[in-house]
């Protein structure tokens, strides 16, 4: 049985979701950042971790500055 990468439980097949190439407990595909629980395919990966598209990976990981697709307003520290 392949293990959820968060909760490193083995994960069966009717509680699955794939996503970044493993097998996850749908309850633990969540924002490494806001904890937001996200769908297969629905997110972005930044070093093998999964981040909600909005505000969290466009803050953390996008281009930065004045006017640069909204994600202006979002600043983590």
């Amino acid at each position: 049985m392949p293990k959820c990468p968060r909760c490193q439980k083995e994960v069966y097949f009717a509680e699955k979701v794939t996503s970044l190439g493993k097998d996850w407990h749908r309850p633990c595909l969540r924002c490494e950042k806001c904890n937001k629980t996200l769908t297969s395919g629905g997110h972005s990966e930044h070093d093998g971790k999964p981040y909600c598209n909005h505000p969290c990976y466009a803050a953390l990981f996008g281009p930065k500055g004045f006017g640069r697709g909204g994600a202006e307003s979002h600043t983590f520290k």
